[in-house]
């Protein structure tokens, strides 16, 4: 599904990854933990195509996709919630997630049933349904992460890439959010989860990669991380 070679990516004269390579499989749920500052974020946004990769190559189903422009890679099928969420703020929840489906309507993907997708996204995030025509900068730090998570799947994706989805949420909102990651894994949804949780990280995922100073430091089924002794003394400390 996503293969990630040897891949450098910084910005200007400041190199942040460091030959990094990462696989995820088709269905399965891959966890990339990490300090702040490991490069966890610019990993996302050189598989997406915010930042070009100054060396190494990315390939989403055979086909390489480093150097694309980000809008490029959406119509192969990658679609990408980021840090920080990103709404469209002044438009309606049901608008935002429209544009997520934006590719298909264009033909730039196959475009399906993007009523019934909308509908599914509503049921999956029942906090959407109930806001469904508000704006969506006038929600809650909580409902816009589900805004972004839905917009992601609206594209009807290959591959999502979630990118601390927890990040500012009340531990209540976090086992929310959790629950749905859990909820699309089960509906066969390949992602690659960027997540401050490491302990949550890898309950839901089936596999896991440690960053540090850009570089992959360990990696290997989920469970075995969760046991791994410098892992849980590094990250599951103080885990959620």
């Amino acid at each position: 599904m996503l293969t990630i070679k040897n891949l450098s990516a910084g910005y200007g004269k400041v190199q942040v990854l460091h030959g990094i390579g990462i696989e995820v499989p088709k269905g399965q749920v891959v966890t990339l933990i990490g300090s702040n500052g490991a490069g966890k974020t610019t990993t996302m946004r050189a598989v997406s195509g915010m930042i070009r990769p100054t060396a190494g190559e990315i390939t989403l189903n055979g086909k390489r996709i480093d150097g694309l422009e980000s809008y490029t890679i959406a119509r192969l099928g990658l679609a990408h919630s980021p840090e920080g969420r990103r709404v469209f703020a002044t438009m309606s929840v049901v608008d935002n997630l429209r544009l997520g489906a934006f590719p298909r309507y264009t033909g730039a993907r196959p475009k399906g049933d993007v009523d019934a997708d909308l509908e599914k996204a509503m049921e999956l995030f029942p906090r959407l349904k109930e806001r469904r025509t508000q704006l969506a900068g006038t929600l809650s730090g909580g409902e816009q992460q589900m805004l972004a998570m839905a917009r992601a799947v609206m594209l009807n994706p290959e591959l999502v890439l979630l990118d601390e989805p927890s990040m500012g949420l009340a531990p209540i909102l976090v086992d929310e959010v959790f629950k749905i990651i859990g909820r699309l894994k089960e509906q066969g949804v390949t992602m690659l989860l960027v997540e401050q949780f490491a302990a949550a990280a890898l309950a839901v995922a089936d596999y896991g990669y440690v960053l540090e100073n850009g570089r992959i430091s360990v990696h290997g089924p989920a469970a075995k991380l969760r046991d791994d002794p410098a892992v849980k003394a590094a990250y599951l400390g103080g885990g959620h």
